[in-house]
């Protein structure tokens, strides 16, 4: 347990209606009382109330804000502390002097994540749950949140708690084997331990499986639009944002830089990549721009390749569909309302028909298409499951690919009528690496790096 008591606003800086500044620890009820002025004093009130009044400097008397403070005693608060929230006035001004008057009474300011932090500590939370609340911040999406949402409620949990405990028997069995050979036991037969570590590889395997789609669902596919000057890139980039992000005239080489934009496509989150057309040019400003656009291409993790119906296929268009054929590259033949000039059959030469999109961006047609085709290639043809539990973290990604590897080591011994107490080592290892994901098994410098990552007040 922590001891020393910690505050932070928890609310973004700026002008609002409410700033919530959070106070945890064992001080935090007597530290807020002694800046705040209501009906009652906070250390005499029951748990869970909301008090009104004023806060005060208690050295001048001088009226800092009118507030409501929420009072939560342990454990029955999110750290399992005292915890204190003083809802004020929102601005800069007022919840700084707040703050600061709360520092000047054995109140320490939080690190970054601290509050999550001592929820994990204390044993309210595991640290995948933990790490879930960042995601719950981040998501992007409806699906992102359903999906984060879970693994703060301990989704994902449940399976690693599950795997570790069908290996902690294997590894009893084990033990038992070696230490009390003349007991009547279970016998413990390689045939016997491959079984287990089988399952349980089965078992990570169907994780790991959820990876691709779950990490698209926390951090978004990073989507480049690309095509030559004055073929709608611009406008299906303000279509998929329902705005004008970016500038569309008829002049080509509008578009110098590469513009992003976060949107949210049928569920499915893309970040969005508004490239400069990709032509020879002798512009200085819009040769960056190209090579910037060609930057772009090679992050992506998908390509909205778009052409002009109206008219047929030009040199530089050529070199990008030989470029992009053996990508992952969705083909936009835009401006459908025209009469159509473009070759269709060189574009599916090299393009499944399903990966080529009609539409008209004008007239607003083919985004249903659009989003049926990029659900095809990442999600199966299905954004929606009744499982969501995903991995979508790259730290739980890589120790679920370690515990499997030592399964596979374990299960290779036994192939090889290695002694089982040499066997158990690898099956151990398993076990501490998925331990890794739950924090039942890390170090304190990883734990400080995780929460690291979180916003100060969290």
């Amino acid at each position: 347990m922590i001891q020393d008591t910690i505050a932070a606003i928890s609310t973004p800086l700026g002008e609002g209606g409410i700033a919530i500044i959070r106070v945890s620890g064992e001080g935090a009820v007597a530290a807020a009382d002694r800046v705040f002025f209501g009906k009652s004093k906070l250390s005499e009130v029951a748990t869970h109330t909301v008090h009104y009044g004023f806060i005060k400097d208690p050295a001048t008397m001088e009226r800092i804000d009118e507030v409501l403070v929420t009072v939560m005693r342990a454990p029955r608060s999110f750290t399992t502390e005292d915890v204190v929230e003083i809802s004020c006035h929102g601005g800069f001004i007022s919840v700084k002097k707040v703050l600061d008057l709360l520092l000047e009474h054995d109140v320490r300011l939080a690190e970054p994540g601290e509050f999550t932090k001592r929820a994990f500590l204390n044993g309210r939370i595991d640290l995948s749950q933990a790490e879930a609340v960042i995601d719950l911040i981040r998501a992007k999406s409806d699906r992102a949140y359903s999906v984060a949402m879970k693994q703060s409620e301990g989704s994902l949990s449940k399976r690693i708690k599950a795997l570790r405990h069908d290996l902690v028997e294997l590894m009893a069995h084990i033990e038992v084997n070696i230490d009390y050979p003349e007991h009547d036991v279970e016998e413990m037969t390689n045939a016997f331990i491959k079984e287990k570590c089988s399952n349980a590889m089965v078992q990570i395997d169907d994780l790991l499986n959820t990876a691709q789609q779950g990490k698209i669902l926390r951090e978004g596919i990073v989507t480049a639009i690309v095509g030559k000057p004055n073929v709608g890139k611009s406008s299906l980039l303000n279509t998929l944002a329902q705005d004008n992000r970016a500038i569309v005239t008829d002049i080509p080489g509008t578009t110098r830089d590469v513009i992003e934009e976060y949107v949210n496509v049928n569920g499915i989150p893309l970040k969005l990549l508004d490239t400069a057309g990709i032509r020879e040019t002798s512009d200085i400003v819009e040769q960056i721009g190209v090579e910037k656009s060609r930057s772009a291409l090679a992050d992506a993790d998908l390509i909205l390749l778009v052409f002009n119906g109206a008219e047929s296929l030009q040199v530089d268009e050529f070199a990008l569909i030989e470029q992009l054929k053996e990508k992952q590259t969705i083909i936009i033949v835009n401006k459908l309302d025209l009469a159509q000039r473009i070759e269709l059959d060189v574009l599916t030469q090299h393009f499944p028909p399903e990966r080529v999109v009609k539409m008209s961006l004008l007239e607003q047609q083919g985004i249903t298409d659009l989003e049926k085709a990029i659900a095809s290639i990442f999600f199966s043809g299905q954004v929606e499951s009744s499982d969501l539990t995903y991995v979508s973290n790259v730290r739980h990604i890589s120790l679920l690919k370690k515990a499997k590897g030592s399964l596979d080591e374990a299960f290779s011994a036994t192939e090889a009528f290695v002694p089982i107490d040499m066997v158990q080592i690898d099956i151990r290892n398993a076990w501490e690496h998925l331990g890794e994901i739950i924090g039942d098994s890390v170090g304190d410098s990883l734990i400080d790096q995780i929460f690291s990552q979180f916003c100060l007040g969290k």
